[in-house]
């Protein structure tokens, strides 16, 4: 995703006087917008779905992770062992 500073960067007073505008814009973009105070960036406005997605996306890279560095450290069941615990067979 990249940010086009000409559309996502929108000064707070926008938002204020048009809030409409940024909620159409994000959800139809699929991009954040950058809020801004004084030209600096004070919050992100983004689509709730697009928001979800992402949060989804990161939790599995967390457990990729974390199961990547559970293998490394030896902690690690084979299916059989799995499959007992679970009384499937």
């Amino acid at each position: 995703m990249e940010i086009r500073f000409s559309t996502d960067v929108i000064p707070l007073t926008d938002l204020k006087v048009n809030p409409g505008r940024v909620v159409k814009q994000v959800g139809e973009v699929h991009r954040p917008v950058l809020l801004t105070s004084r030209g600096r960036g004070v919050a992100v406005v983004q689509a709730l779905d697009d928001f979800e997605a992402a949060e989804e996306e990161r939790d599995f890279m967390r457990a990729v992770v974390q199961g990547l560095l559970d293998l490394e450290a030896g902690r690690e069941v084979d299916l059989p062992e799995v499959k007992a615990r679970l009384g499937l067979g």
